[in-house]
C-alpha cells in the first residue's frame, strides 16, 4: 500500500470586505493578480459548509510562482466572525510573513495603502531585519529582509 504524501501548499486564504483594496495592497506589496472569479452555488457551499454561498475571490501569486494568497470577499452568507485586530498571541492563524528586498522602501510604499507598523523594524543577528504591520483591514503581514549571506 502506497502511503499518501504531501505535494505542496496551494494557497493561504484571506476573507476581506474590499477586494479591490486588498488586491491593491498586495499588488503593491509585489504579489501579481493570477485571476479574479465569483465562485457560487450548493456545490461550493458543501466544502466550506455555508451551504448556498456566493463569493468574490482574487489569487494573487508571488513572483516565483510557488506561493499563493486567495483573497475572499462572501456576499452570501453573510461574515459571522471578525478576527482581524486580535493580537499576536491570538490563538488561530496569526499572519503572513513575505520577504522583501528592501523593508524600509516596501514600508514607504505600504502605508500609502493605509499599512501602519505593529512595533518597530528590529534587526534578528546578522540574518534579517524584521517587522509586523497592518495591512488592509487590520490583517497581519510579517516582512522580512534578509542580510548578508541570506541575501
Amino acid at each position: 500500500m502506497t502511503q499518501s504524501r504531501l505535494l505542496r501548499m496551494d494557497n493561504i486564504g484571506v476573507v476581506v470586505e474590499s477586494l479591490d483594496a486588498a488586491v491593491a495592497f498586495f499588488a503593491e506589496l509585489g504579489l501579481m493578480l493570477e485571476g479574479r472569479a465569483t465562485i457560487e452555488g450548493a456545490w461550493a457551499g458543501r466544502i466550506t459548509g455555508l451551504g448556498d454561498q456566493r463569493v468574490e475571490i482574487a489569487m494573487m501569486v508571488t513572483p516565483d510562482g510557488h506561493g499563493r494568497l486567495e483573497l475572499s470577499r462572501f456576499l452570501a452568507p453573510a461574515v459571522v466572525a471578525d478576527h482581524r485586530n486580535a493580537p499576536v498571541n491570538a490563538l488561530g492563524y496569526l499572519r503572513a510573513m513575505f520577504t522583501v528586498s528592501d523593508i524600509d522602501d516596501t514600508l514607504a510604499r505600504l502605508r500609502n495603502h493605509g499599512a501602519e507598523l505593529v512595533g518597530e523594524v528590529v534587526q534578528y543577528e546578522e540574518a534579517y531585519r524584521l517587522c509586523y504591520i497592518r495591512g488592509p483591514e487590520g490583517l497581519l503581514i510579517g516582512l522580512a529582509e534578509p542580510l548578508g549571506a541570506n541575501r
